[in-house]
């Protein structure tokens, strides 16, 4: 069993889900600020911080994961071969394996290599927003690697997200009088003609889906419903205004469409050699931080595993990202040299 993996134990072992990462957050201050690392904080929310740590150079490639988990927390385990837990594998997992990469590197002479972590990744992407919004002298990324469970491969690319609401409004009243329009009656015929919808397919992102994840509405069987919603998630391969414009053809003055949040797809850049890049269609901050330069995104651990009631990561998985995020970032910044000699 990796030594590291005690570190690991300790830091899933502190609840971070989204909205509660500042307990978390402290714990890696600490550790960053005890391997001899500057530590800047930016706070977007009391209690709720992104974290940018440095040597003494200009950062010119970054390695970046989130600090926040999906709910529902649980505690570490550490078996012969892997460690289970909340945050195993998204994200303190690959956290723990780009400190450690990073460690490395300096400790071989490299100053210009940095770490951000962000807080609310899960939900919405506000520590990666703030992060781009506050970007300043002196990180200067040419690159940024982003850290998520991708089975130790480098992706191509991922499906932009469309979350929104179908909201409708009927009349309320006794089922049993010729009244209404009943709200769920409206939603319903909305949801059917949505999901023989196309959303579109791309040569590199395939094709994009709808998942309809959350109905409600109306008070009892026996009364016309006066509102209904539905919850949506579409993974798409467009851009969001094309997505909006073929939802808005559905719905009609009983339903609204509500929108709260939208990015199209995004490339990601892979190695000279790596064969073979999946496209995913799973969120990153990635669409979040146009500002720090181009992106890769790679981590250990499986994205099958994450979420679920047995996250885990393997003690193989986990020392392999540590080898491979070192190995990367080094020839980043020998091709960033290259490059300014040039």
């Amino acid at each position: 069993m990796p030594e590291p993996f005690r570190t690991l134990a300790d830091w899933i072992d502190i609840p971070s889900v989204t909205g509660a990462e500042g307990d978390y957050a402290d714990a890696l201050t600490c550790h960053l600020e005890g391997m001899g690392l500057s530590v800047e904080r930016q706070e977007l929310a009391p209690g709720r911080t992104n974290l940018l740590a440095r040597a003494d150079g200009v950062p010119r490639v970054v390695l970046c994961t989130h600090l926040d988990t999906v709910p529902p927390w649980f505690g570490p385990t550490i078996e012969r071969d892997r460690i289970l837990g909340r945050g195993a594998c998204d994200a303190k997992g690959p956290a723990l394996a780009m400190i450690l990469a990073l460690e490395r590197l300096v400790k071989a002479g490299a100053r210009d290599v940095g770490l951000l972590f962000t807080v609310g990744e899960e939900v919405d992407g506000a520590g990666a927003r703030l992060a781009n919004e506050r970007l300043a002298e002196p990180w200067r990324p040419a690159c940024t690697i982003i850290g998520e469970p991708t089975d130790n491969r480098f992706v191509a690319g991922h499906k932009g997200v469309f979350k929104c609401s179908l909201v409708a409004h009927g009349v309320a009243g006794h089922s049993s009088q010729a009244i209404g329009p009943s709200a769920v009656h409206e939603l319903v015929g909305v949801l059917s003609s949505v999901l023989g919808e196309s959303w579109g397919d791309h040569e590199l992102f395939g094709p994009g889906t709808i998942n309809v994840g959350m109905v409600g509405g109306g008070v009892a069987e026996n009364v016309v419903a006066d509102r209904a919603e539905a919850r949506l998630m579409l993974r798409i391969v467009e851009e969001p205004s094309v997505v909006e414009e073929r939802l808005s053809r559905h719905v009609n003055d009983h339903v609204e469409l509500v929108c709260d949040k939208a990015y199209g797809p995004l490339a990601f850049e892979v190695p000279d050699g790596e064969m073979d890049a999946p496209v995913v269609a799973f969120a990153t901050d990635g669409p979040f931080l146009p500002d720090w330069g181009r992106k890769m995104l790679y981590g250990p651990g499986s994205i099958l595993d994450a979420h679920t009631d047995h996250e885990k990561l393997t003690a193989a998985a986990f020392e392999e990202a540590i080898a491979t995020y070192e190995r990367t970032v080094r020839g980043l910044l020998d091709e960033l040299d290259a490059g300014t000699s040039a």
